[in-house]
């Protein structure tokens, strides 16, 4: 199965005070009559009565009766529910675009496809890609009902972007063929081809983050940083010179097929991608290495639904919304506001994958990313290998 590869930003702790919930008091007739005056691709907040309050949003957006996604697989932070539950509370439909596409081939296509109806509504990419968007006039300013839940740190202040769900690069292990799974990169360091480890990546760091993140990962626990990520590349190089190392895709296919039994990837897509598959699967955040990274949401500046792309945001960024991505095994960026306010499901929060003891998280910056992918790309090939 192929797995879209973003490139994400920093999760941050901490949360605001609640924005106060927006409602509309006019009558349902003129409520529709206001919104069909109002041109929806300019509006940047939603009011709390009149012609662009949620009821004048909704009676909008039912009125343009469409949303295009694009590269959003439904097992991933189950957007699968996400966009059904959408569909069905307000009778738009969803049309999913490329949905194993990647946040490079989202950008392309809100400019490829400007002007056409089936052009990009909304887009889910890493945050390098959505500054990249900003930069290039794509994106138009948009603040959700719950703004003010949403960390600083995990949102542009105009409104071009904000994150939206994020997790920690994990090492999965199949424990019917794996009897001591690591719960360390060191652990695996260790390993000789006798132990019958078969450790892949999701993809590889030349062009997906999600492995780049497993390569920064290593590197901070094998004495690098994130500024320094070349014990990293030195990490991979011992694991493919002691035969543990599988160069190849890593996902719920090759787990089944023996190909692979430990794969270093994000914990959420693990649970996802592998653990609904392979029942045996066991997900660990690395005691050695807690590295993690939020994706962005943006509206296109030439959506051709503005309105249900509006309308899709205050959704995700609902209490429903951020909840579903919880069940997902995903961390809504709203979670640390929601836990405060005893809004996050307890049963989906329980599931998340503990942190170490004492565990002191790390999020790369987009410099630190890009830096990464330079050394990476430099000096992959000659020290691992081209896989």
């Amino acid at each position: 199965m192929v797995f879209k590869s973003k490139i994400g930003t920093a999760l941050v702790a901490g949360a605001t005070m609640a924005s106060v919930a927006i409602v509309s008091l006019g009558s349902p007739a003129s409520v529709a009559s206001a919104s069909t005056s109002v041109n929806w691709a300019k509006v940047t907040q939603l009011t709390k009565t009149g012609n662009t309050s949620m009821a004048a949003l909704i009676a909008a957006a039912k009125k343009e009766g469409k949303l295009n996604v694009i590269a959003l697989p439904p097992n991933w932070a189950n957007y699968g529910e996400l966009i059904s539950s959408f569909s069905a509370k307000y009778g738009i439909k969803v049309n999913s675009e490329n949905p194993n596409g990647s946040s490079a081939q989202e950008i392309s296509a809100l400019a490829a496809d400007k002007g056409r109806s089936n052009a990009p509504d909304v887009i889910d990419v890493g945050t390098s890609y959505a500054l990249t968007a900003k930069a290039s006039h794509l994106l138009a300013p948009y603040k959700v009902s719950t703004w003010s839940e949403i960390p600083n740190g995990l949102k542009d202040s105009s409104g071009y972007w904000f994150d939206d769900y994020g997790g920690y690069v994990a090492i999965g292990c199949n424990t019917a063929t794996v009897k001591s799974c690591p719960t360390s990169f060191k652990a695996m360091l260790k390993a000789t081809s006798s132990s019958g480890y078969k450790i892949g990546l999701n993809d590889s760091p030349l062009n997906s983050n999600s492995a780049l993140a497993g390569v920064q990962a290593a590197a901070v626990a094998n004495g690098g940083s994130l500024n320094n990520v070349a014990p990293g590349v030195k990490f991979f190089a011992t694991l493919n010179k002691n035969g543990t190392f599988v160069p190849t895709i890593a996902n719920a296919s090759t787990v089944q097929s023996g190909a692979t039994n430990i794969v270093i990837w994000w914990d959420y897509l693990q649970a996802s991608g592998i653990s609904t598959s392979v029942k045996t699967w066991k997900v660990a955040v690395p005691s050695d290495a807690v590295v993690g990274e939020y994706y962005s949401q943006a509206i296109s500046a030439s959506a051709p639904d503005p309105a249900a792309a509006r309308l899709w945001e205050e959704y995700l960024y609902s209490v429903t919304g951020q909840n579903l991505w919880l069940k997902g095994l995903a961390r809504p960026a709203e979670l640390a506001y929601m836990q405060a306010h005893g809004q996050a499901n307890k049963a989906w929060l329980a599931k998340l994958p503990a942190l170490p003891k004492s565990a002191k998280p790390l999020y790369p910056t987009t410099a630190q990313i890009a830096g990464a992918a330079k050394v990476i790309t430099s000096t992959w090939a000659t020290q691992v290998g081209a896989g």
